[in-house]
C-alpha cells in the first residue's frame, strides 16, 4: 500500500509541474511561440511578399517562410493566451519579416 500511495504522489506532483509550466505567462522570447527546426521538418511553406500583412498557423504545425529570397523553418507551440504576434519575433538575424502578424488557432487535437 505504502508504494502506490508513493507513486500516486509522485504522479500528482509531476501533472502540477506540467501544468503550471504551460500556464506560465510568456515572456517575449522567440522561445514563448515554438521553435527553428531545420527546413526538413516543415509541413508546408508559407511565402512573405510585400503584400502579406498577416499569416494563419496552427498550434502544434512546423512551418517554412520564405522571405525574400531566405527562408527560415518554425516549429509553433505556444501558451494557450497567445493567440497572436509579429513574425520578426521568431525570424533569425539578417532576415526582415516587415510587419506580417502571425494569427495561431489552436490544435483541434488538444480541444476538449
Amino acid at each position: 500500500m505504502n508504494i502506490k500511495h508513493t507513486i500516486a504522489i509522485a504522479a500528482l506532483s509531476a501533472l502540477a509541474l506540467t501544468g503550471a509550466a504551460h500556464a506560465a505567462p510568456p515572456s517575449g522570447t522567440a522561445a514563448d511561440y515554438g521553435v527553428a527546426v531545420p527546413a526538413a521538418a516543415a509541413q508546408r511553406a508559407i511565402t512573405i511578399n510585400a503584400d502579406t500583412k498577416w499569416v494563419n498557423v496552427t498550434d502544434g504545425e512546423t512551418v517554412r517562410f520564405d522571405v525574400n529570397g531566405q527562408s527560415f523553418t518554425w516549429h509553433f507551440s505556444t501558451y494557450p493566451q497567445i493567440s497572436s504576434f509579429d513574425l520578426a519575433r521568431i525570424a533569425p538575424a539578417g532576415v526582415t519579416a516587415g510587419s506580417v502578424r502571425v494569427y495561431i488557432a489552436t490544435n483541434p487535437l488538444y480541444r476538449g
